[in-house]
């Protein structure tokens, strides 16, 4: 199990690439999460069953890097926040309900044996399982009721590998002083530990390896260099959207705005692959780009909540002149339903807020429903006649006159909704430009030329070279061996 010293210290990445590692020496290996965090959700089977359920999308990541397909059983329980102090709770693919943070910490105990049971189906015929903690263990105030660090790792008698972030600064003090709260139970669980996002020289490092054993006696797997591969990779969490700076002028900028429940941003990842396309995310606070071509409002886990949002930050009237401009906009999932005349909320399921006024840019209008869409589709795409595949995760329904020119056909049926004049569309499609000769003829239709004609293979060859990377600066030998 990788636990981190904090936050963002690039666990998902390591066990992705321990993942694929262990596929390449020929070793049946899954990918374990026992809770995760994020909006970024993706579709997974749940075996023994016809429906599909939800899952991170990081675990979906790590399945592929395992070879295989990905079960709701590999996070067994993802929070999807909705407020700053609330939360979706998805257990084994299926909402449970909504949980403030403080009710959440007394329903922990009694999802333990949820984990527990998808831990011991995701190691049925299985070499090896790489787990993923979240957050820190360091965060002691959590411990009596943890399931998603030394919580698990002391129930399932998991060995600990220990990771620091040395791009942050302060990795010595991290890994030592995460040594000395620990209470011994759990000290006795790590194995060791491992020095990630390393620039430079790594020999340069040896005395802080020196003083890292001197206060924790643990021993050190390796330093990870700067994996640069890892930016060809889809992104799992929001975090990284603030890392995300503004590259050089292309021939396309694309403008998302930062909404602040933004959901599965990696919609966007094909398009930001693209030589020719700059795609810029626009923090609140900040007026959407004069000179984008194109804006995409993704999808959102509180749409009304990110549409009251999005006025109050001005993006309605940068957006309105932006159409002006003769500028082309795109709504996905959560955006689709912004860009309607309205949102409706009949039963309250996103919050107190009934009703909402949407963008009117799209003639439609959207009902919020209980039950909720999860699954994995084939589509094709009606203005260019081409084959599309994604997901759907939503709630709601969406009507009205511009559905009459619909963007996709999903399983035989009409999706989306285009305007009169074809500058504006939305959809509930989630990764429909991943779709290779979509995508190309999409921005052609723009005036930029695609020149990625592999998505999901870069992906893949992306995994290839931060295996190379792992085993290459990592005792990945003694790491398997400590499986048990």
């Amino acid at each position: 199990m990788l636990q981190g010293t904090g936050s963002d210290v690039g666990k998902t990445v390591l066990v992705a690439g321990l993942c694929r590692a262990a596929l390449r020496r020929g070793l049946k290996v899954r990918p374990f999460k026992p809770q995760n965090m994020s909006n970024n959700a993706a579709v997974a089977d749940i075996p023994g069953e016809s429906g599909s359920g939800e899952i991170g999308r990081g675990q979906w990541l790590q399945a592929l890097a395992c070879g295989v397909a990905p079960t709701v059983h590999m996070n067994p329980v993802l929070l999807k926040p909705q407020t700053d102090i609330g939360s979706q709770v998805v257990v084994q693919g299926k909402v449970l309900g909504e949980a403030r943070a403080r009710d959440y910490q007394t329903l922990k105990g009694q999802l333990m044996d949820a984990v527990m049971q998808s831990w011991a189906k995701v190691s049925e015929g299985a070499d090896l399982v790489i787990v993923e903690g979240a957050g820190s263990p360091a965060e002691i105030n959590l411990r009596p009721r943890d399931i998603a660090n030394m919580g698990f790792a002391t129930r399932a008698n998991v060995p600990v590998v220990m990771v620091g972030d040395i791009d942050r600064g302060g990795v010595i003090a991290s890994l030592a002083g995460t040594h000395l709260i620990l209470p011994e139970e759990d000290r006795r669980m790590v194995a060791g530990y491992i020095i990630n996002k390393f620039r430079g020289d790594v020999s340069l490092f040896s005395e802080g390896i020196e003083a890292i054993a001197k206060f924790t006696g643990w021993p050190c797997f390796g330093v990870v260099p700067w994996l640069k591969a890892a930016s060809r990779l889809p992104s799992e969490d929001s975090v990284v959207l603030e890392h995300l700076a503004a590259g050089e002028a292309r021939a396309l900028k694309v403008a998302v705005p930062m909404l602040s429940r933004i959901a599965n941003f990696d919609d966007l990842d094909p398009l930001r692959a693209e030589p020719q396309v700059e795609v810029v995310f626009v923090p609140p606070g900040q007026a959407l780009p004069e000179d984008a071509g194109l804006v995409v409002i993704p999808g959102s886990k509180s749409t009304i909540a990110d549409l009251m949002q999005f006025r109050e930050n001005g993006w309605d009237r940068d957006l309105e002149a932006h159409r002006r401009r003769g500028g082309q906009v795109v709504g996905i999932c959560g955006g689709y339903q912004m860009l309607g005349r309205k949102v409706r909320d009949p039963d309250g399921i996103e919050g107190g807020v009934r009703e909402m006024e949407g963008l009117g840019l799209l003639d439609v209008e959207t009902v919020m429903e209980s039950e909720k869409t999860v699954r994995n589709v084939s589509a094709r795409s009606v203005a260019f006649g081409l084959p599309l595949e994604g997901y759907e995760i939503h709630l709601g329904r969406t009507g009205g006159p511009d559905c009459s020119r619909p963007v996709a056909e999903i399983e035989g049926v009409a999706d989306g909704a285009t305007s009169a004049d074809g500058k504006v569309f939305g959809t509930y499609l989630h990764g429909l430009f991943a779709a290779d000769r979509f995508r190309s003829r999409f921005l052609e239709s723009l005036g930029v030329k695609g020149s990625v004609s592999d998505y999901r293979g870069e992906v893949e060859r992306a995994l290839d070279d931060i295996a190379e990377e792992l085993e290459a600066s990592l005792d990945c030998d003694a790491i398997f061996a400590l499986a048990r």
